[in-house]
């Protein structure tokens, strides 16, 4: 892969003085296949997240769940997944044949991570089947150590009920509040589609009225793809799970990289931040069929 970045990516490498060495680090370690390694743990996970475009060109981010097996490496460049998206979902709109579709393998209790994305080849009632076109192994920083369990059959994911978010008040206000970890969507053109983990103590996330959220950038593998897929279109879709009750709530919009002043300096750690306008949201009530326990802090927290 002689580009392993695109035009967003490169912007914000440059503007932060990291584009040479990264090109020659991205020519080794993002890849258009899975390794091995990859293709295997896709295979034991209970749920991956994935973030796809609505025919608005909106991110959305969402879970997949299904028994561990559910999804399968038919070869290093494909993965099939014996799942439906959730009913009511958003995201579903955008889970289509020839959408661009992001993806993350995520283990909370081992911290281990790894991205891939690519087009979707098919999409309907036996599952999604994906044609890869970039995988990147990611570092298990800022995840926080959780247990899961299963409380109901894997393919039961219809939430108990389904509620249009406004603005960030009430259980939108407190989860948002509570959290120490994010989920974030976002895409840029041909470039594809991406869904990317944040985490951080709890309350990392500020919110700075009913409909802005302020998120902090820490350190990390300085790829910044999901920063360039902003710098590049500018919109973002983000997922808070509720994980002891299984609650998702999924919200969608604008987002604007803050690169410093006072907003980020008052972010503990935080090199610099990402503030998101809200345009629309629901609360999936119920929709996961797992939840989790918490376990302990990442070290990056602590």
């Amino acid at each position: 892969m002689n580009k392993p970045f695109h035009a967003g990516e490169v912007a914000v490498q440059a503007r932060l003085g990291v584009a040479e060495r990264m090109h020659e680090i991205g020519t080794r370690v993002v890849r258009d296949h899975m390794p091995e390694q990859h293709q295997r743990f896709y295979e034991q996970l209970p749920f991956m997240l994935a973030g796809s475009v609505d025919d608005a060109g909106r991110p959305w981010a969402t879970v997949l769940v299904g028994r561990p097996g559910f999804v399968k490496a038919t070869d290093d460049r494909h993965l099939d997944f014996a799942t439906t998206p959730i009913a009511g979902d958003p995201a579903a709109a955008g889970l289509t044949a020839g959408a661009p579709l992001g993806l993350l393998g995520i283990e909370l209790h081992t911290r281990r991570r790894n991205r891939v994305n690519g087009q979707l080849q098919a999409a309907g009632p036996e599952g999604l089947r994906l044609r890869v076109q970039q995988t990147v192994g990611n570092c298990p920083q800022y995840i926080q150590g959780r247990e899961f369990d299963w409380v109901r059959d894997a393919a039961d994911t219809q939430p108990r009920a389904i509620e249009h978010v406004a603005q960030l008040d009430g259980d939108a206000e407190w989860l948002v509040a509570a959290a120490d970890t994010l989920f974030v969507a976002s895409h840029a053109g041909e470039a594809g589609a991406d869904v990317s983990h944040r985490g951080g103590p709890a309350g990392f996330v500020v919110q700075q009225d009913e409909r802005t959220l302020l998120v902090p950038d820490y350190s990390g593998n300085r790829m910044f793809m999901t920063l360039g897929n902003l710098q590049a279109d500018g919109r973002a879709g983000l997922l808070f799970i509720d994980f002891e009750r299984g609650d998702l709530l999924t919200l969608t919009g604008r987002a604007e990289i803050v690169w410093g002043g006072p907003d980020v300096a008052a972010l503990d750690r935080a090199e610099r931040a990402w503030r998101f306008h809200l345009d629309e949201g629901f609360w999936l009530r119920d929709a996961l069929p797992l939840r989790w326990r918490f376990r302990d802090w990442a070290p990056q927290n602590v």
